[in-house]
């Protein structure tokens, strides 16, 4: 959410930057918010006048006592103007509530270096890591190697659960697992604050990260309770700090957070075929910075700076993609995707996402710090996905098989799966080497 004055000020700046959006319907927003924060004002100055004209009054009365003289108009006119003040009340909290709602669709202010498209097509790539590995083979669907191996069950957990859902079993729920252990280590010895939230979260802080659409498509309601499934661990870690007002020296907030996540996914893509790459239910870690507005941007590169380590440890090919202004959310100032190689798809596809949400997030949120001068400003706020596991996994198992159908686990796992190097040694291969054995002591007993 952007700062009124803007408007107040810079109408044009917010006009041109929901240009940059291609969201021309929204315009006509920004002419009536700067009318009804002029009336809002207007009525607050009526207001603020007929409170210190009660004051007056007030003091008018007892000294006309005093001189014995009539008070019975004061008296009336005392009386008439709480309910005027009432009634601009009443005004103004209408005003109030539209202009609020208003303020929450206009876009945040893009960053000067935001590249300008209509499109996710119009993204651009600013890195690539690691060469895809060229197969001499066919390679499988991370959905083919898991049940041909045993250890992804769809079919189960659609008659307990439905579509979206799966059992993970064996040694690739352990995969799972050491990814996320992997991941914990790897941001608390960038020196992050590691966190475990709560699973459920508050409409308060869910209307602070997410539009009114958003809600409806991604949050699974608790009924009867003023409570949510949290969609990332994100939510809660910013929502630690909602209405704070942090000291400089407390600044830069640096959390990461491992969760559940639940998310309903209405109208997804993919989301009722077989796999683990879009699901209702899944595991990630995230990372969050609170911290100085002038900072923010260093803060931005550290964030993916860290995720390509992350990521260049666990030998996965990857791009850096910058998203261009149509393909960012309106919160966000500047945001970048990093993109696993898929050798199935022959394509890229979006594993974590950076974000600098400047100002916006923490004006939603009422998150503020005193500055070296003892003034009291918005922080800025950041957000980055250290891993989701199954995103990972699927770029695991696709980049890693080998012809047997086994997939080899990257070495920085090995620690994290007590040793083991490999996922799936072939059965039937195990049975002929028994076989094997059985017979060439037959043979031998024969000969003796």
């Amino acid at each position: 959410m952007i700062d009124i004055k803007l408007i107040r000020e810079n109408r044009g700046l917010v006009k041109d930057n929901i240009k940059k959006k291609f969201q021309d319907a929204k315009l006509p927003l920004v002419d009536e918010a700067k009318e009804l924060d002029e009336s809002w004002r207007k009525l607050k100055t009526e207001s603020d006048a007929l409170r210190a004209e009660r004051n007056t009054i007030s003091k008018q009365i007892n000294e006309t006592k005093k001189a014995g003289k009539d008070i019975s108009e004061l008296l009336e006119r005392a009386k008439n103007i709480p309910k005027q003040i009432d009634e601009i009340e009443i005004e103004s909290d209408k005003m109030q509530t539209r202009l609020h709602e208003i303020m929450l669709q206009i876009p945040n202010i893009l960053h000067e270096s935001v590249p300008i498209g209509k499109d996710s097509s119009q993204n651009i790539v600013r890195q690539v890591i690691g060469k895809p590995k060229k197969f001499k083979f066919k390679p499988k669907t991370h959905v083919e190697l898991g049940e041909s191996l045993g250890v992804l069950d769809f079919d189960s957990s659609a008659k307990i659960s439905g579509n979206g859902f799966y059992f993970m079993k064996g040694d690739l729920a352990l995969l799972n697992q050491a990814l996320i252990s992997y991941a914990r280590d790897f941001m608390v010895s960038k020196g992050y604050e590691y966190l475990e939230p709560p699973l459920m979260i508050r409409s308060e802080i869910l209307n602070g990260v997410y539009s009114s659409a958003d809600i409806a498509a991604q949050a699974y309601k608790i009924e009867g309770e003023d409570l949510y499934m949290i969609a990332t661990s994100e939510h809660p870690l910013i929502g630690m700090f909602i209405n704070k007002t942090l000291n400089h020296k407390e600044l830069p907030v640096k959390i990461t957070g491992y969760s559940m996540c639940f998310r309903k996914e209405i109208g997804s893509h993919n989301i009722n075929e077989k796999g683990i790459f879009r699901t209702h239910q899944f595991n990630k870690q995230e990372m969050i910075i609170i911290c100085k507005p002038g900072e923010s941007y260093k803060y931005y590169n550290e964030l993916l700076k860290l995720s390509k380590e992350l990521f260049k440890k666990l030998k996965i090919p990857i791009r850096e993609l910058e998203s261009c202004s149509a393909d960012l959310s309106d919160i966000k100032a500047k945001g970048s995707d990093l993109e696993a190689w898929s050798p199935v798809q022959n394509k890229y596809f979006e594993i974590t996402s950076v974000t600098n949400m400047e100002e916006a997030q923490a004006r939603r949120l009422g998150i503020k710090f005193i500055d070296e001068k003892g003034e009291r400003k918005y922080a800025h706020t950041l957000n980055n996905t250290a891993i989701a596991t199954s995103r990972a996994l699927v770029a695991i198992l696709e980049n890693n098989q080998q012809k047997d159908g086994t997939i080899k686990i990257p070495s920085v796992l090995v620690k994290y799966m007590n040793g083991k190097k490999v996922i799936g040694k072939p059965v039937t291969k195990a049975i002929t080497k028994k076989k094997e054995k059985k017979l060439n002591k037959k043979a031998k007993k024969k000969k003796k």
